[in-house]
C-alpha cells in the first residue's frame, strides 16, 4: 500500500469511527508502525482534515458533519455524572467544556465524551488525578458544544437538560461572544 492509500485508508477509517482510534491500532490495520501512523496523521491535518488528537487515541472532527449546539449548564459537582449520562444516553457527545471567568477568561477543554464507558472514564480520571472540574472555578456555571446525529436529538438533549434543572439562560453578553 502507497503512503497516499494509506493516508486515504486512515481518513476512512476516522470518519466511520464512533470513538477515538488509537494509533497502534490504525498502524496494525494499515501495517505499518506507530511512528509511520504519527507522521501520516500530520500530512492529513496538513491537507485539511480536522483530525483531533486526544490521549484515547485519534478522531475526526464530527463539526463537519454533526448538527452541533453550545449549551449553557449549571450544576453541583456531584452532578457531572448525572449531567453527562443524560446527553450520551440521548444520543449526544459532549465535544468540550468551556467556562467563562472574569478574570481569567475564557478557558476550554476538549472532552469527546459520547458513552457511558466514556462518562466512567472522564469520573474515574477525574477521581485518581485528584483534579476537580473546570466548572468549579465559575461556580458551576459552564458551556458544552454537543453533538448529535440530527436537530431533533439536539432538541431532545436540551429539553431533558432543561426539565432536570441543568440548563441556563445565555446572558446577553454570552449569546453575542459565544455563539
Amino acid at each position: 500500500m502507497s503512503g497516499e492509500d494509506r493516508r486515504r485508508t486512515i481518513v476512512e477509517l476516522l470518519q466511520k469511527a464512533d470513538a477515538p482510534l488509537k494509533g497502534s491500532e490504525l498502524a496494525r490495520q494499515c501495517g505499518v508502525s506507530r511512528q509511520v501512523i504519527v507522521q501520516d496523521i500530520a500530512l492529513i491535518k496538513r491537507d485539511g482534515h480536522q483530525v483531533i488528537s486526544t490521549n484515547r487515541g485519534y478522531l475526526m472532527s464530527r463539526e463537519q458533519t454533526r448538527p452541533r449546539r453550545l449549551l449553557k449548564v449549571r450544576h453541583d459537582p456531584d452532578r457531572v455524572e448525572e449531567e453527562m449520562t443524560l446527553v450520551v444516553d440521548l444520543g449526544g457527545t459532549l465535544e468540550d467544556i468551556l467556562v467563562n471567568h472574569r478574570t481569567y477568561g475564557k478557558m476550554s477543554a476538549r472532552l469527546d465524551v459520547s458513552s457511558r464507558s466514556d462518562v466512567k472514564r472522564f469520573l474515574e480520571d477525574m477521581k485518581t488525578s485528584k483534579s476537580r472540574p473546570l466548572s468549579e472555578i465559575t461556580s458551576g456555571y459552564h458551556f458544552h458544544n454537543v453533538s448529535a446525529r440530527d436537530e431533533e436529538t439536539l432538541d431532545r438533549i436540551e429539553e431533558v437538560l432543561d426539565k432536570e434543572g441543568f440548563l441556563v439562560e445565555f446572558t446577553p453578553w454570552e449569546a453575542q461572544s459565544l455563539r
